[in-house]
């Protein structure tokens, strides 16, 4: 692709279902040091945190990004197969992934206090 040809926006994946074969490997970086991604959408680079990457049977690696689509603050869980024109990376993540799933991680509901 030539610098003068227009970026594509890049094409959402569908989640993974039991028809695909075995359950793809995710894993998943700490809210701090999460990778992020650029993606291309309404006509410019978009940031996007990089919420978990999915290695599935077939090969193929997929990402699971949080995401600004049209710049308004509304943000969106988006899944994309990698690679794709219109996704780069932006920066590596500082924390280690992992495919244990730690609710410290991701916070609890807030409790009812005690009636007194």
């Amino acid at each position: 692709m030539s610098s003068t040809e227009p970026i594509p926006e890049p094409e959402p994946s569908r989640p993974w279902r039991p028809e695909d074969g075995p359950a793809p490997v995710v894993w998943a970086w700490p809210a701090g040091g999460r990778p992020a991604l650029g993606v291309w959408s309404a006509g410019r680079w978009r940031y996007a945190p990089v919420r978990a990457r999915q290695e599935w049977a077939d090969g193929t690696v997929r990402y699971q990004v949080e995401v600004d689509l049209l710049g308004d603050t509304t943000t969106t869980i988006q899944l994309y197969r990698w690679p794709q024109p219109g996704l780069r990376r932006v920066h590596p993540g500082t924390g280690e992934p992992t495919t244990e799933y730690d609710r410290t991680q991701g916070g609890d509901m807030p409790q009812v206090p005690p009636r007194r």
